[in-house]
């Protein structure tokens, strides 16, 4: 029998994997927010989610770094700069998703369909580590990986495909995540210190 839930919209994910030649890194939030809400088309567009500002704060001491104050948005150019230099790729844990309540929460997000994990790593010879941005897509790879839930700021190691996978969990870079900025960026710091990225 149809429930309420079955009758809610099924969104599919906007954007294609980011991945640059050579990516170390895979970093996995849950899902984009709904489009009224992005200032840029790419991973983490809302304003108020502080990701970018955690990024140059990691990187460049400076949150502002990836912030255009007098367009209000993203420098999105930069910011694909700094990731193909670095060997970051970003995609997302859910490929299709229902929106329980109309906001952006992740404790309001359906997983429908996961990410194709395998097809995505397949694309990605170098990528040996993970990094999820929260609770919610730390679950999913850890379910599709076979692997516990680290502690938050923390990873585990497993085989996946063949090859050695360091699964970490970070920090939410929602503002509803109760942690200062500097904090998260600081725990951001010492992940990609620990894959030579920093």
């Amino acid at each position: 029998m149809e429930t309420d839930i079955d009758r809610l919209p099924i969104e599919s994910h906007p954007w294609q994997p980011f991945i640059p030649d050579k990516a170390k890194v895979l970093i996995m939030g849950t899902f984009p927010p709904k489009s009224n809400r992005w200032s840029m088309d790419f991973y983490y567009p809302n304003k108020i989610n502080d990701f970018w500002r955690v990024i140059g704060l990691a990187f460049y001491d400076n949150p502002d770094r990836f912030w255009n104050g007098i367009s209000k948005s993203f420098r999105l150019e930069d910011i694909k700069d700094f990731l193909t230099e670095r060997g970051i790729a970003m995609n997302d844990t859910g490929a299709k998703v229902r929106r329980l309540k109309d906001n952006a929460s992740d404790k309001y997000l359906e997983i429908v369909e996961p990410v194709n994990l395998e097809a995505l790593l397949n694309l990605m010879p170098d990528c040996r580590a993970i990094a999820t941005t929260g609770e919610k897509a730390a679950g999913v790879i850890a379910s599709i990986t076979g692997t516990g839930v680290p502690q938050t700021g923390s990873f585990v190691e497993t085989e996946y495909l063949g090859r050695k996978l360091t699964i970490w969990r970070m920090p939410s870079t929602s503002r509803a995540y109760p942690l200062p900025v500097a904090k998260k960026a600081e725990a951001y710091a010492r992940m990609f210190r620990s894959l030579g990225i920093l």
